[in-house]
């Protein structure tokens, strides 16, 4: 009895030892390669795959070496940084939160300006391009657009079992990249799955969803008080922190049919407002640059969008080269309210009717 005792505790020993050395391997892996790059920069030469913004951006924004970097909603996802390269001569990281809120922004702009991160340590932070998407900016001052996984957004080692003993990380993002011999082009992570056929108006109106009518009109200040707590809370501190950062702020060119909604939500006057108001508060800062692409032509023609706000990448890399020569810069509250009387007339003059009255 004793000998089978002794037979039953050295196979236990044996399984845990096992168990342990396959947890130490499995967690040493992920650590090695770090697809998340939680711990440091990417490895030369392994084929990264990166299209989770949740679980990459923090890394990205914590480990790589850049001078700019693009924050906001999917309205930055098919900007190539190798634009930004070419056109500005910065190195930039791209950081998108597809239907990202203030709260988003803000807590990754927390991880891009932490000077105790190897980021910050090699690379000062020169430039920030911030899509200023005014839908969202009524939102909650803590609420995130997903849930975040926090083992990868805090500093405590402990919970981050969750990442290193992680089968999805190890087989979907190291055994299956190494598999397929490719990565991620990292100059045009996140675009958009839409292929050039997709961006044309029989899409773009065949798959529109029109917002049910409202009939009480918003009040043209309800917006501000909201908005004014997202900008103090969640954006305005890293404006104020770092007077040496050139932020540029721009408000993305949805398209004309994006207004349609505006005006069946019965939002028309209140939104206005909110634009200007966002304006009045950004361009006292030395260190901001504003821009207003909704009174572009283009957003006439909804052959250049894959729905009422989503535009074709040439539109992106009209925009860098606009940051870069300065076209479409707002400089006073007073140019803002030139826009936005520009944009009123724009949507007066669209026939509305003979777009919705065809078949599509």
């Amino acid at each position: 009895m004793e000998k089978k005792n002794r037979t039953y505790r050295n196979l236990f020993i044996l399984f845990v030892a096992g168990m342990l050395t396959i947890a130490v391997v499995f967690a040493g892996t992920i650590i090695y390669v770090d697809p998340f790059f939680h711990y440091h920069a990417p490895l030369k030469g392994f084929p990264y795959v990166v299209d989770n913004q949740l679980s990459q951006n923090p890394g990205m924004a914590r480990n790589m070496c850049y001078e700019g970097c693009i924050i906001g909603s999917s309205m930055t996802v098919n900007f190539d940084t190798d634009d930004f390269k070419e056109l500005l001569g910065t190195e930039t990281v791209k950081l998108s939160y597809s239907g990202a809120y203030p709260k988003d922004d803000y807590n990754i702009l927390s991880i891009v300006f932490d000077e105790s991160s190897y980021a910050r340590q090699n690379c000062p932070v020169k430039k920030v391009f911030f899509a200023m998407d005014i839908p969202t900016m009524t939102a909650d001052l803590e609420t995130t657009k997903y849930p975040l996984p926090e083992y990868l957004y805090d500093a405590n080692i402990v919970n981050d079992v969750k990442y290193v003993l992680n089968k999805d990380v190890l087989f979907q993002y190291i055994m299956r990249p190494v598999v397929q011999g490719k990565g991620s082009d990292l100059s045009e992570i996140y675009f958009s799955w839409w292929t050039p056929d997709y961006y044309n108006i029989q899409w773009v109106m065949h798959t529109y969803e029109e917002p049910e009518k409202v009939e009480k009109e918003l009040g043209a200040e309800e917006l501000i008080p909201q908005t004014e707590e997202n900008l103090k809370v969640n954006i305005l501190p890293f404006v104020e922190a770092h007077p040496d950062t050139e932020f540029y702020f721009f408000f993305p060119p949805y398209s004309i049919l994006y207004w349609h909604n505006v005006m069946q939500e019965n939002t028309f006057e209140a939104t206005l407002k909110q634009y200007q108001y966002v304006a009045d508060r950004l361009l006292p800062y030395d260190n901001v640059h504003l821009f207003y692409f909704q009174d572009m032509e283009e957003t006439l023609d909804l052959n250049n969008y894959a729905d009422y706000s989503h535009y074709k990448p040439e539109i992106n890399r009209f925009m860098v080269e606009c940051f870069k020569d300065g076209n479409y810069e707002i400089h006073s509250s007073e140019e803002m309210a030139k826009e936005l009387s520009k944009m009123r007339q724009m949507i007066d003059g669209f026939d509305y009717n003979e777009l919705f009255s065809k078949e599509w």
